[in-house]
């Protein structure tokens, strides 16, 4: 078994992709109670128009996503990175109740606190209905 290095900033080339990686892997799990623990206690996040603060807030929110987005799908890619601040592009797939595919593309801001903890998120995302066999991400 491969031990990882912590993942702590300031962040090299071998790090910053292992912390995306993480990252993608915890929101795959659609677990809220695993990705929430990647937050600070006082995360702030802007997703699209919505303004988080904490950990409960977030929890919250990742629980009425994932109710709603059902088999969804993540794919992130790091753009760029510097000290404790990361650029990552992404896209996910999922399907509403009514069985209607979506995928979502989008940029995120992210600035990590020197524990590795994220501290601030900052998304923007576009959607598009696509169909079935469109699919990308299985």
């Amino acid at each position: 078994m491969r031990t990882l290095p912590l993942l702590l900033p300031p962040f090299t080339p071998e790090t910053a992709p292992l912390k995306v990686q993480a990252a993608e892997d915890a929101w795959n799990s659609r677990d809220p109670d695993r990705v929430v623990l990647a937050y600070t206690e006082d995360s702030e996040w802007r997703n699209r128009t919505d303004f988080l603060r904490g950990r409960e807030q977030i929890h919250a929110f990742l629980t009425r996503k994932w109710k709603k987005e059902r088999d969804y799908r993540l794919k992130k890619e790091l753009w760029g990175f510097r000290e404790n601040r990361m650029a990552v592009r992404f896209e996910y797939e999922y399907h509403d109740a009514g069985r209607q595919w979506w995928r979502a593309y989008g940029n995120e801001l992210w600035e990590f606190a020197p524990d590795g903890l994220m501290q601030r998120r900052y998304a923007s995302i576009n959607d598009l209905a696509i169909r079935e066999d469109e699919r990308q991400l299985r």
